[in-house]
């Protein structure tokens, strides 16, 4: 099963896809995208993300070659909860040339469907109006609007979050 949880920052995406892993019953990989940097806000989110997952889950840190990471731990029985496309996004768009960054979300839609187990993933819906900022900023929310089309339409469930109630947009309710 490929699911997909969508939603705006805070709106609960995250903690319904850990529950979601943690209900299923499998063993969880949790696939992690987010890079600290010199950030100390970003060290904090990732810190409370950490803090809030079962200690039994295994943790992967995802670089750009997430397709080859999730093919690697996918497997029956198991379920692995990928937190989140758009910064792995985010990550290719600010580290990687266009060739790189567009092989790279190629090789993970191709490898999506061909998956064993179950996968959640998480993403941050964006651009639900006008973008201002430059080039870089309209062409992340260009491609995490593609992204996320392809991404669904592979997907046996689509979920948008909205202040902490999940709508099922695609597939089984809840």
């Amino acid at each position: 099963m490929k699911e997909l949880i969508l939603g705006g920052v805070r709106s609960g995406k995250s903690a319904l896809a850990e529950r979601l892993a943690l209900e299923s019953g499998l063993p969880v990989t949790y696939v992690a995208t987010a890079r600290p940097g010199e950030d100390e806000e970003m060290h904090a989110r990732i810190r409370h993300h950490r803090e809030r997952r079962p200690s039994d889950w295994a943790l992967v840190e995802s670089g750009a070659d997430l397709a080859a990471i999730l093919a690697r731990h996918a497997r029956p029985g198991h379920c692995l909860l990928v937190d989140c496309l758009t910064l792995w996004l985010t990550h290719l768009l600010w580290d990687e040339d266009a060739q790189t960054c567009a092989r790279e979300q190629e090789d993970f839609l191709a490898v999506l469907p061909r998956l064993p187990g179950r996968v959640i993933m998480v993403s941050n819906e964006t651009s639900m109006g006008i973008v201002p900022l430059g080039e870089l900023t309209r062409r992340f929310c260009d491609d995490a609007g593609r992204l996320h089309q392809a991404v669904a339409a592979r997907a046996d469930r689509v979920v948008l979050t909205v202040a902490g109630l999940p709508h099922v947009l695609k597939g089984e309710p809840l």
